[in-house]
């Protein structure tokens, strides 16, 4: 895949986990970018920016066409968007959360295809879709995760349990969630989150592991074998999470870290960071040398 080599000028043959992450490169210029997804058969990054405030109906929203070593090739490729958040590719599609719409845009051509309403939603935010086609998108505010299945989007799961749903992974029979925390009252400070496992039959709610408070979390992804990462907005960090909820810090970053992406062929993380403008690339680990 050209992308291995696009994120690595130098892969050696036999190498050992990495002693720290390392940063790779930075992509500067962007404007609030929010999430990032992978394109394998144009080999781009596609990166939403906000460019204004959170959740405003402003049209100042767009998504920027990146090569995968961070040079920018369109930095404003989809216009007309108002505060774009998570994105997700499937077959040709982007579906990307904005305010209170889902919105499909053509891969190929950039034009936005289909807008999907959600009535009464404040703020959706983190995409992810399942091996059938089914997309679930998080309200964090409203504690509700929407679903779009056979072209009906409708709110799948409302429940405050979920406290405060952000990032968001589709695992088999379960769906991952990634908390936020709750919105705190005036006067008060925001409270920590982890993450949560709901059951996609029944929609039951269930910590993951001891269910450990670990942070205010952002962007979610599986970190295999068996273990996840999050990144933490409000402290600005990068962590790994395991099966029982243990949270261990990879990265100390700035406030403003959000959804990410992972290539866990290349031990790659993207990581928007939000409040500084920028796309940053780390190397958590270096590749295992392949076995004859």
């Amino acid at each position: 895949m050209r992308l291995l080599v696009a994120l690595f000028t130098i892969v050696f043959a036999n190498t050992a986990l990495a002693a720290a992450p390392e940063l790779l490169w930075e992509a500067k210029g962007l404007a609030r970018p929010e999430s990032v997804a992978y394109d394998p058969v144009t080999d781009v990054l596609y990166v939403t920016n906000i460019n204004g405030p959170v959740m405003q109906k402003d049209d100042n929203g767009f998504i920027s066409r990146l090569k995968p070593d961070g040079t920018v090739l369109e930095r404003a490729w989809v216009k007309g968007l108002h505060s774009p958040t998570g994105i997700a590719l499937r077959d040709r599609t982007l579906y990307v959360a904005d305010v209170d719409q889902l919105v499909e845009i053509s891969a190929a051509s950039g034009a936005v295809t289909k807008r999907h309403k959600a009535k009464n939603a404040i703020f959706l935010n983190a995409v992810t879709i399942a091996d059938d086609g089914t997309v679930y998108v998080s309200d964090t505010p409203m504690n509700t995760i929407w679903r779009l299945k056979d072209g009906v989007f409708e709110p799948w799961l409302v429940n405050d349990d979920l406290n405060g749903p952000n990032g968001l992974l589709v695992e088999g029979d379960r769906l991952i969630v990634a908390s936020f925390g709750r919105m705190p009252s005036e006067g008060q400070t925001q409270e920590p989150a982890g993450l949560l496992t709901v059951n996609l039959e029944d929609q039951a709610i269930a910590p993951l592991g001891k269910g450990t408070p670990v942070g205010n979390l952002d962007g979610l992804k599986a970190y295999p074998p068996g273990a996840y990462i999050a990144t933490d907005w409000a402290a600005g960090a990068l962590y790994k999470i395991d099966k029982k909820g243990k949270a261990t810090k990879l990265i100390d970053l700035n406030q403003g870290s959000a959804d990410l992406a992972y290539f866990p062929e290349t031990g790659t993380v993207l990581i928007p960071m939000m409040l500084d403008n920028t796309l940053a690339a780390y190397r958590l680990s270096k590749p295992a040398a392949k076995t004859k």
